[in-house]
């Protein structure tokens, strides 16, 4: 049977058991924005030792790249990307605390070893849905790499973000 679970961000350990596919959770609190480019920078940072503007453990990472904002809303669309793009990066983050994930489609098996491995999370948004989640997001603050406009990294506070348990 679906099960729905409010979650305030950041995780604890006990908030990620018991979970079965196709369970709801409505996540509230912040979490962080990053799509390809922005992992590349991630990553390139991690192998040079460089100190990341932001602490990969104390975020759930959400695959997106934010539209700019209309004038009086914190953020236009905010939909899922592909997850699989990222799935080359995600050993590297997990290594250097990453555990919780947010993202459109499947991951690779390899990957969820590694998330498994890590005691970490994906969770599924539903694509297409971008105007939808913009309505969840109260602020949305550009916290690493803001040359690469969308593709930055931002710390986004959410209400009630519906995502699911692949």
């Amino acid at each position: 049977m679906l099960k729905v679970t409010k979650i305030n961000l950041p995780f604890l350990d006990s908030d990620i058991t018991g979970f079965q596919s196709g369970d709801k959770l409505l996540l509230s609190g912040k979490l962080i924005t990053a799509r390809d480019a922005a992992h590349q920078k991630i990553k390139t940072a991690l192998l040079n030792s460089d100190k990341l503007p932001f602490d990969l453990a104390a975020f759930t990472m959400y695959y997106c790249g934010p539209t700019p904002a209309k004038e009086g809303y914190p953020i236009g669309s905010c939909g899922p990307t592909t997850s699989s793009r990222m799935d080359v990066y995600v050993p590297l983050l997990l290594q250097h605390g990453l555990r919780y994930m947010i993202g459109k489609g499947n991951r690779s098996k390899e990957v969820i070893q590694h998330i498994k491995a890590h005691n970490g999370l994906y969770m599924i948004a539903i694509g297409g849905a971008g105007a939808f989640y913009a309505e969840r997001v109260k602020s949305c603050n550009c916290i690493a790499y803001p040359e690469l406009g969308p593709e930055a990294v931002y710390e986004l506070e959410i209400i009630d973000f519906p995502v699911y348990i692949p």
